[in-house]
């Protein structure tokens, strides 16, 4: 695990985020937001640097998003 400060900002906001979509798709029983929201918090445990947690939160959001308008 990195601790240097760009590091915990990013993991910071990017499980702020998830936790918002696990919260969402858990209200409104969509399983999509909900494992995105997962995925989204548990992110900043498995990919240790700040430039590619951005990267990899990004696809996902981006991937939830084009998954829910296609359906």
């Amino acid at each position: 695990m990195d601790l240097d400060p760009a590091s915990l900002i990013v993991g910071v906001i990017v499980s702020s985020i998830g936790f918002g979509l696990f919260l969402f798709g858990k209200k409104q029983a969509r399983a999509l937001q909900l494992c995105a929201g997962v995925v989204l918090m548990a992110l900043p445990l498995v990919v240790p640097a700040a430039l590619f947690q951005a990267a990899a939160a990004g696809a996902v959001l981006v991937g939830t998003w084009w998954l829910a308008r296609s359906a």
